[in-house]
């Protein structure tokens, strides 16, 4: 599978060296920063199946790792999605460009990401949609065997919430790009771009692709309710317990006792 990955990596970075990939490139680009400029930390990760493309240059994450399977440029760790050799919760925040899109295993992947994510940490998900003109047009390709596209499988965005629940991530957003395809000469793609920047600003469900944001969420650790008890009664052993309060004598038997008897034995006498 891994000469199938060089070869997806090969044709998804030729796709995106075209005009419509590189207009869908900058839009990605674009509503990732809005994510990036709220998100800070000490590591930044992006991986995926494109090498050159870097969605992380609005962020205030100083050090930055863009993770391939083949070197090139900007590319400074060699490694595959599904096995990461990165320490767990080291990473504060996340990109996975069409990490899921072409993977053998997707839902071992996002076990890998949610793995290296930090509690708390940001991860953004990218993949086509399914239900969109590019998602319909990647299917058509992918019926040719020969095609490198068939080996794409789309994650929808509701199987990927429904696995990021799973894996102890809560979805906060999330922002659909490319919703009408820039193509022809030069009067059609300007009204083209306009509708598409429409589809945009309205984040219809039609489009090409999806950003999902999650964030990684830790239960707090609750501890046995023995414990508790034992650390209440050390606490209380610290401390000196007052000396007991003399109770007082009911009214009614302030006569009874030995002295009262020892008077009634002194009188018959």
């Amino acid at each position: 599978m891994t000469g199938e990955c060089i070869d997806i990596l090969t044709e998804l970075e030729s796709w995106y060296a075209r005009d419509s990939g590189q207009h869908l490139l900058r839009a990605s680009e674009t509503a990732v920063a809005d994510i990036l400029d709220t998100a800070f930390g000490y590591h930044l990760l992006q991986i995926g199946c494109t090498r050159g493309h870097p969605l992380f240059r609005s962020s205030p994450i100083n050090h930055r790792i863009y993770v391939a399977e083949r070197g090139g440029e900007g590319i400074n760790l060699l490694a595959a999605a599904d096995e990461l050799p990165l320490e767990s919760d080291s990473i504060d925040t996340v990109i996975a460009h069409h990490s899921l899109d072409f993977a053998a295993n997707p839902h071992q992947v996002l076990r890998e990401i949610q793995r290296v994510l930090t509690p708390q940490g940001q991860l953004l998900v990218i993949g086509i949609n399914p239900y969109s003109l590019l998602g319909v047009n990647t299917v058509l390709r992918g019926l040719d065997r020969r095609s490198l596209w068939h080996w794409h499988s789309p994650v929808s965005q509701s199987r990927l919430t429904d696995w990021l629940h799973l894996l102890g991530c809560e979805v906060e957003h999330c922002t659909r790009v490319g919703s009408v395809p820039v193509a022809g000469g030069q009067t059609l793609r300007r009204w083209l771009g306009r509708a598409d920047a429409w589809g945009n600003r309205h984040n219809l469900a039609v489009g090409g692709l999806y950003i999902l944001h999650a964030i990684k969420h830790v239960p707090a650790l609750r501890r046995p309710r023995r414990q508790w008890r034992l650390r209440r009664e050390r606490l209380f052993g610290l401390l000196p317990r007052p000396a007991p309060a003399p109770s007082p004598t009911p009214f009614g038997q302030a006569g009874t006792g030995p002295g009262r008897n020892q008077h009634q034995r002194i009188t018959r006498h």
